[in-house]
């Protein structure tokens, strides 16, 4: 046998060895790239739900008050019975002052004003939530996509027989003096920390809003809840508002 031979047979196992790193990796990081995209877009579209949805949801909580009437508004809509509610919001001076701070209340009368308010307050839920709601199918489906990628990737690179295959260049009577191969427990090891996770779907971090019912459909039932409100502390809450920061006409 040539002398020159083992230095050949390193210079093969090296360069097949980068060719699967290449290739593996290169792929591995554009799904990687693409899960790093995913979690922006969750984080950009929380900001809906944390900003403008919270928000919407809290000013209603807080010009109905009462807890029995914010439940009922719950099961009249169908929003989740504990989504951003806390009975302090509705306690708070200083967070009903900040929440309706340059809210525009318009109308010829107290009651109409108050009536207005909430109206006004669940035409902006709509808009946001229906917004939310096709930010929340846009990541349902480049989760799907990102899985496919994963999937594709696996099909194209089956880590099972990458591992064997190198082992195998360290391996004598396989691979004659080729050497750099790995021993059993160090590829199944390494096979695992390879493997690329599925993509949590977005349920996972955000919650399932469900489509809100139009205004027009629930105008009566909503205007029976605005009126007892009003009954127990419109004129009040009215009047905490018109002292800084809200809108109101004269």
């Amino acid at each position: 046998m040539s002398p020159y031979s083992p230095d050949i047979h390193d210079v093969l196992a090296y360069e097949i060895k980068k060719e699967i790193a290449d290739r593996y990796f290169g792929f591995r990081k554009l799904i990687e790239d693409d899960k790093l995209d995913f979690a922006e877009k969750t984080r950009q579209y929380s900001f809906i739900l944390e900003k403008r949805i919270s928000f919407d949801l809290i000013r209603i909580y807080i010009v109905l008050k009462d807890e029995d009437l914010i439940h009922r508004f719950l099961a009249l809509t169908g929003l989740p019975t504990d989504l951003f509610y806390d009975p302090y919001l509705t306690q708070s001076d200083t967070i009903q002052q900040r929440v309706f701070s340059g809210v525009r209340i318009h109308g010829l009368t107290h009651s109409g004003r108050f009536k207005n308010l909430v109206f006004d307050c669940y035409e902006r839920l709509e808009v946001h939530t229906a917004e939310y709601r096709t930010k929340f199918d846009e990541l349902k489906k480049y989760r799907d996509t990102i899985n496919e990628e994963i999937e594709t990737f696996y099909r194209k690179n089956d880590l099972g027989s990458i591992m064997g295959f190198l082992k195998t260049l360290g391996d004598a009577n396989k691979a004659g003096s080729m050497e750099g191969g790995m021993e059993m427990g160090m590829a199944q090891s390494m096979e695992n920390k390879m493997r690329i996770k599925p993509q949590l779907p977005p349920e996972h971090y955000l919650p399932t809003i469900q489509p809100l019912p139009h205004l027009e459909n629930i105008r009566p039932a909503l205007k029976d809840l605005i009126r007892t409100a009003y009954e127990k502390h419109g004129k009040d809450l009215l009047q905490l508002l018109s002292q800084k920061g809200t809108k109101a006409p004269r």
